[in-house]
């Protein structure tokens, strides 16, 4: 897996993720706040498989090679 998601992109999903998962616990406590597994996981581990899927890359480092 090559890394596929960029700094911000990265920050971004990290603070949805967290904001999506506090739903489970606070405030309403709807069970769809799970959902914030995804983005979380993806920028903790820099990689998105619908970026792969379509081809994007949001990380300099790698759009060279």
């Amino acid at each position: 897996m090559t890394k596929n998601v960029g700094y911000l992109d990265k920050s971004l999903r990290i603070v949805v993720g967290l904001i999506l998962l506090s739903l489970v616990f606070i405030g309403p406590q709807t069970p769809w706040g799970w959902i914030g597994l995804a983005p979380l996981l993806t920028g903790l581990v820099n990689w998105c498989p619908a970026y792969s899927l379509f081809g994007l890359n949001t990380c300099p480092l790698d759009k060279a090679t």
